[in-house]
């Protein structure tokens, strides 16, 4: 198993990894450009926590199913307890 298996997975990132992921770098480009260009680039910075937010209570996102549709697999492992 090399470092890209453990980070990834072995069929590619798990959209259960891609949603954080993508919601972590869109908060610190829309922060970026809130402090460069324009302070109204932050409603992005609160949208995204809005879904990041209905991510962790529901389950689901925009992102998450746009990613379902485009073919990213789900995680397969169950948390334990």
């Amino acid at each position: 198993m090399s470092c890209t298996d453990t980070l990834t997975g072995p069929g590619g990132p798990s959209i259960e990894r891609a949603v954080p992921a993508l919601a972590g770098t869109m908060v610190l480009a829309s922060l970026a450009a809130g402090s460069l260009h324009d302070r109204r680039w932050h409603v992005l910075t609160a949208f995204v926590g809005g879904n990041l937010l209905l991510y962790s209570a529901v389950g689901w996102c925009p992102a998450s199913l746009l990613m379902k549709r485009l073919g990213m697999r789900q995680s397969t492992a169950t948390p334990t307890r």
